[in-house]
């Protein structure tokens, strides 16, 4: 064998992949980013033992730019869809774990101390963590109480902080792009399954909820939100796989 003297050798396999998924985030992914970085340090995790992916889903500003310069990799998906922007980071990840982060997200220690300790237990397959959002209308703060109530109950991941193994998530074939929202139930029902088909389980850490953008209040009226909310009742299961519908998550605002 010839030995290429400008090739670098690979380098082991990190145990865990923080993947961002991230459109026209430049406001927020440097914060992320960086809030991803100081949580894995304060919970004493080397850098060598993570590696963190953004993925670019069809941004028109310089969100892959600041990204990279932040150390991240970054990686493209060229169809702006949640679903598929996740796969796209999941399947191009390294890691042995995988850790699902919106970009609006800012994890912090505590949260990924109890993320290590989770992910230490031969038992635990994958899960999430509880929300915590501030300063939103009295509406969303009720959202959020029931969501939390209904994630721990049923063991379903938020989709701004979800994990699981490598090869659960290839198993259960990533998130189902046959859906514009809703996608983390959808998921999580899966990885249940696969879970309980191997002894394991889900788990929603809960000690140290995870700090997420309540940016959807200031963005959008309660009247736009109660609207969304009957037309999910019209069309419950339309609503999901139309994009058209998902207003909250495809209009582009930010």
């Amino acid at each position: 064998m010839i030995h290429d003297p400008t090739s670098t050798p690979r380098q082991p396999a990190p145990r865990l992949s923080v993947v961002v998924p991230a459109y026209n985030e430049s406001k927020l992914i440097e914060g992320c980013v960086k809030s991803i970085a100081e949580a894995f340090e304060l919970a004493g995790i080397a850098r060598h033992d993570y590696e963190l992916v953004v993925v670019d889903n069809q941004s028109s500003d310089d969100t892959a730019a600041r990204a990279a310069k932040l150390g991240a990799r970054v990686v493209y998906e060229p169809i702006r869809q949640i679903a598929r922007a996740r796969n796209r980071g999941g399947f191009a990840a390294r890691g042995h774990w995988l850790l699902f982060v919106d970009a609006d997200s800012w994890p912090d220690g505590a949260l990924i101390r109890d993320l290590v300790e989770a992910i230490s237990d031969p038992k635990i397959a994958g899960g999430g963590a509880l929300m915590q959002m501030q300063h939103l209308p009295p509406l969303l703060y009720l959202g959020v109480w029931i969501w939390n109530f209904v994630s721990r109950w049923s063991c379903w991941a938020a989709g701004a902080f979800i994990f699981c193994t490598r090869d659960a998530f290839r198993a259960v074939n990533g998130f189902d792009v046959r859906l514009f929202a809703g996608e983390e139930i959808s998921f999580s029902r899966r990885l249940k399954r696969y879970a309980s088909w191997r002894g394991q389980r889900m788990v929603i850490l809960g000690r140290h909820p995870l700090r997420t953008s309540g940016r959807k209040g200031e963005l959008y009226s309660q009247k736009e939100i109660l609207l969304l909310g009957l037309r999910i009742l019209r069309h419950p299961r339309r609503f999901f796989r139309d994009p058209g519908l998902c207003t909250l998550w495809y209009d582009g605002r930010r």
